[in-house]
């Protein structure tokens, strides 16, 4: 893998990891939009895990690019998902956050699968 395929997975998995650890620890940042959006308390940890085993994935790509592949796939579901969920709400102003999350996901995933 290319030293720039290798910076931008493991920027995109550090970025995500980040975003999981937010929501494990219920950061008002994150927890509120889930609020507002009309998220339903009991999928926050699972939401959580979702973008944690998938940076995860993102670093194991780095090896195993099959996995890393994966990884970015599920990702942009999931941010793909977020948007739509952003949408749904007329949260009009909040559309581009998870896109600053889908975007490295699916960089990462096309630099992998260049490897």
């Amino acid at each position: 893998m290319s030293t720039t395929a290798t910076i931008v997975t493991g920027f995109a998995a550090l970025w995500i990891g980040f975003s999981a650890f937010s929501v494990f620890t219920h950061k008002s940042w994150v927890v509120d939009n889930f609020v507002d959006y009309g998220v339903p308390r009991p999928a926050w940890p699972w939401l959580g895990l979702a973008k944690l085993l998938g940076a995860i994935g993102l670093l194991v790509g780095i090896w195993v690019p099959a996995i890393g592949i994966a990884a970015a796939v599920a990702l942009v579901l999931y941010f793909v998902g977020a948007v739509v969920t952003v949408l749904r709400a007329k949260a009009w102003a909040h559309v581009p956050f998870p896109l600053l999350y889908l975007a490295p996901a699916a960089a990462a995933g096309l630099l992998i699968a260049q490897a």
